[in-house]
């Protein structure tokens, strides 16, 4: 009888809202070919744009708009982790972001279920002048036309 557990993948969810997004800088390395699936969608939260030239994402009570990527390949976590410097074992004050769990919905509203979420505390996106993006939508196209 063959092991049916074996030959079960990982799937690793991740939401995605900045420089990870089609079309941005960080898309072609880390997530072009990657994937299996890709869509638009929203998770509930807080977007500034960083001076830095990237945005970051606080827990809040607004729609921010971004991508839900599936991955088969469970080490994209580490990837991403090392992209974002965040240490699960590090003082949660002393990483740059957070890795967390969120619910993520279609842009129609339906649940697309949990998926992981780089978040940014208030204090960091504070110490980085973090500039609300009010669209709740970042491109590096936008900010770079406003700077």
């Amino acid at each position: 009888m063959r092991d049916e557990q074996a030959t079960i993948k990982p799937i690793i969810q991740v939401f995605v809202y900045g420089t990870l997004k089609p079309g941005e800088s960080n898309y072609g390395y880390y997530c072009r070919g990657k994937t299996i699936t890709e869509i638009p969608a929203y998770t509930w939260g807080q977007l500034y744009h960083l001076p830095l030239g990237y945005p970051g994402m606080s827990l809040g009570t607004s729609k921010v708009e971004g991508w839900l990527f599936t991955f088969e390949d469970d080490s994209i976590l580490a990837r991403l982790d090392s992209l974002e410097d965040y240490q699960e074992r590090r003082s949660p004050e002393l990483n740059e972001y957070n890795r967390q769990q969120l619910p993520v919905y279609s842009l129609a509203g339906d649940s697309l279920g949990i998926a992981w979420c780089y978040i940014m505390s208030l204090a960091k996106v504070q110490n980085h002048q973090g500039i609300l993006v009010s669209s709740q939508q970042w491109s590096s196209e936008f900010f770079k036309k406003s700077w």
